[in-house]
């Protein structure tokens, strides 16, 4: 809206060239921006717009990839996925940060590095696409987020791998998995502690952790990566 920064980069990191270039701009333009300029359009509408639009991806993405797991679990599963945790580093993948309209005071305060603000200005993006091309188009931009947040933060092996194990072990008609404490270390006050996962009566996967549970946990999570899950 106010910059004159070309958006082609921006649209080729995106994989999407819009139709109308200016809902690009308004979703990289923060409400500090606006304000310093006195007018009333900022991205808050479209971060509104595109946080709906990511839910329903993620939701439709999880559910189609994890054909066994509970309400429960895919709810706790897109909870991460939706999070800053998530956005926040996808938009910094994008040099979203550089590309944003800030007001000084915004800029001076480091705007551009926030989490918040980045994760924000993402869904900003999403509603953009969305608006510009419909569902199908915000669809490849956000699975693109999910899959690289899935194989590189590894959140959907992280929410209760001990669960997932259980539900993947009676899909396939197996019994329920055995976790054995095979050993520990260290002094008392920071003790680790080793974990066998056993499944059907063989040995699945291993782990360590500063707790029984956490190391049950990522015993759990190798289990499943030896199972390509």
């Amino acid at each position: 809206m106010f910059g004159r920064r070309p958006l082609q980069p921006l649209e080729e990191r995106l994989d999407y060239r819009f139709n109308r270039p200016e809902l690009l701009k308004l979703a990289l333009t923060h409400r500090s921006a606006a304000n310093e300029h006195g007018v009333e359009r900022h991205y808050e509408r479209l971060e509104f717009l595109g946080d709906a639009v990511l839910g329903l991806v993620a939701a439709s993405w999880l559910y189609d990839r994890n054909p066994t797991l509970p309400e429960g679990q895919l709810s706790k599963l897109k909870a991460q996925l939706v999070s800053r945790a998530t956005l926040a580093p996808h938009a910094e993948r994008l040099a979203l940060g550089p590309e944003l309209e800030l007001g000084i005071g915004e800029e001076r305060s480091g705007g551009r590095t926030k989490a918040s603000l980045l994760a924000n200005s993402l869904e900003a993006v999403f509603g953009a696409i969305y608006m510009d091309g419909g569902l199908e188009a915000a669809r490849a931009a956000i699975v693109t987020m999910l899959e690289t947040a899935s194989t590189t933060g590894a959140p959907l092996l992280s929410v209760d791998a001990k669960t997932r194990l259980q539900e993947v072990s009676q899909a396939k008609g197996g019994e329920l998995p055995e976790y054995r404490m095979v050993g520990q270390k260290g002094p008392d006050h920071d003790k680790v502690y080793e974990v066998e996962c056993w499944v059907s009566g063989a040995l699945a996967g291993r782990g360590e952790g500063s707790s029984k549970k956490a190391a049950e946990q990522k015993a759990a999570a190798d289990a499943l990566e030896r199972m390509g899950l």
